[in-house]
């Protein structure tokens, strides 16, 4: 069967008309997608595990329904099950798990109509935001294959920025959208907490601060599939408002005169890269000439703390990660189960007093409230997505030095001296200083988006994020709406896109 020659010049919603047209067969958009997968993934390392021969039988199946009938896509191998393929969470434990049964998210995404190829590369549990898991390796940036795509939805951002498919599922716990949509030059919205379904498997993720959504080229992919995923589950832990219109319908709409404040001054008082900060106050000036009301202000959080509050609660899933990964393997989970950082972050969350877990969680409480109250005033909050343009592979990997030092101490069981030094919070300091404006958005369970309206002055693209109240997912997708048309970005790509 010949291929679709076109395939990469259309959004995912784009292709599924063409489909429901008869324009365009499902086999024809897989056989499109593969081929491009085979020629552009082993210099990306983005798709992992391959489904191929189950998205050729599938396409032969499909009917034309749902908004993204036929359409490629790659599922974030992180909490995504579907039956019969292998869920490794980046983990080298679980490199052999094959769950029975899809999650409910991944039941949606079929339901909207998409054909999963494959499942791309995550760090290990999603624990970094940069994806260069010991399982599969490290996934290259497709604007420079010598940085990173961020995490830990990299391998999907970077299948997306690479035209393997026009959108990924991708999920965010501390940035883990957005950080790889501003990294790639794409769009990457982490919807309000309790937007998209957790089951079968979870109630919250992480305490809340983490949710699953999609990073795509187009706007209007990210509300169709919001708009197709977005009812509560069976079990799930509140029901919050549902949207008084479809998402899409919004994305067409006129966002009026907004009330913006912005800041490009890391929360953490770190430096923030001369090129961000410039994006930033072109972004700000831009957004004053489509109409908007643009002040420099700043809610007052204590920036530092918080993000220290962060780690008591990525302590502490570590280290329940690590206990229920020895359900999976059925026996105790060991040192050589995982990787040297994620064992040791397991032995600080056993180190952590159920006191310190309390009071960290009641730190985003006030957060919740302070951000409420900020929003009386602004309806959006703009700041950098990143504090820094995408790094280079390898440079945030442990030194050999400091694994070596981490092996010992969890040779050890030395968690609680580690603790007390203060080395890990050091460095998990020195990692948020490149990417600290996220982590907010994950601590109130507001919605944020990246949108990729700038470039640096080397060419990488350089995401600007935005913040709305909780459950206002409309007032982003209608400002994105109008910012794509102000400023496209769909046919600006890296070469390799353009194979």
């Amino acid at each position: 069967m010949g291929n679709f020659k076109e395939y990469e010049q259309y959004d995912g919603l784009g292709l599924g008309e063409l489909v429901r047209k008869k324009e365009v067969k499902p086999e024809e958009l897989c056989e499109a997608a593969i081929e491009r997968i085979e020629k552009i993934n082993p210099e990306i390392n983005a798709v992992i595990t391959p489904m191929f021969d189950m998205a050729r039988a599938a396409a032969k199946e499909m009917t034309p329904q749902g908004p993204f009938a036929g359409v490629p896509f790659l599922l974030k191998d992180l909490m995504a099950a579907y039956a019969g393929v292998p869920l490794n969470n980046g983990c080298k434990g679980l490199r052999n798990y094959i769950p029975d049964y899809d999650s409910e998210l991944v039941k949606r995404f079929k339901t909207a109509g998409v054909n999963v190829l494959g499942k791309t590369n995550t760090p290990e549990f999603g624990l970094v935001a940069y994806t260069e898991p010991e399982l599969h390796g490290p996934t290259r940036n497709p604007w420079n294959t010598d940085h990173t795509p961020g995490g830990s939805s990299g391998g999907s951002a970077a299948a997306v920025a690479s035209g393997m498919v026009p959108l990924a599922s991708g999920g965010d716990g501390g940035g883990s959208i957005r950080i790889p949509s501003s990294f790639c030059g794409l769009f990457g919205l982490k919807p309000t907490r309790g937007r998209t379904p957790t089951g079968p498997d979870y109630g919250e993720l992480w305490e809340g601060a983490a949710i699953e959504h999609v990073i795509t080229r187009s706007v209007r992919d990210s509300a169709a599939m919001l708009d197709a995923t977005c009812a509560p589950d069976l079990g799930a832990p509140y029901i919050i408002q549902q949207p008084v219109r479809p998402y899409l319908d919004e994305v067409e709409r006129e966002p009026g005169k907004l009330r913006i404040a912005f800041n490009s001054q890391s929360p953490l008082e770190t430096p923030v890269h001369p090129d961000i900060v410039k994006a930033t106050l072109e972004t700000a000036l831009m957004l004053q000439k489509l109409g908007h009301d643009v002040d420099e202000d700043v809610p007052e959080i204590d920036g530092r703390s918080l993000a220290l509050s962060y780690l008591s609660m990525y302590f502490g899933e570590v280290a329940a990660d690590i206990d229920e990964l020895g359900g999976v393997l059925g026996r105790k989970a060991c040192p050589d189960d995982v990787e040297t950082l994620t064992w040791t972050l397991g032995m600080l969350g056993k180190a952590t007093s159920a006191f310190s877990f309390v009071k960290a969680i009641r730190q985003w409480g006030r957060a919740s409230r302070v951000m409420a109250r900020f929003h009386e005033k602004y309806d959006i909050y703009l700041t950098p997505t990143v504090a820094y343009p995408p790094i280079r592979v390898g440079a945030l990997k442990l030194k050999p030095l400091e694994k070596t030092a981490l092996r010992m101490v969890g040779k050890l069981g030395l968690g609680k001296l580690l603790k007390r030094t203060g080395i890990v919070e050091k460095l998990a300091i020195e990692n948020l200083a490149k990417t600290p404006f996220t982590q907010l958005a994950n601590f109130t369970g507001q919605p944020a988006m990246s949108v990729p309206l700038q470039w640096t002055s080397d060419g990488l693209p350089c995401g600007m994020q935005f913040m709305a109240p909780m459950g206002d997912e409309a007032t982003l997708f209608r400002l994105a709406g109008q910012l794509e048309e102000a400023k496209p970005w769909f046919d600006k790509r890296p070469d390799s896109a353009k194979a």
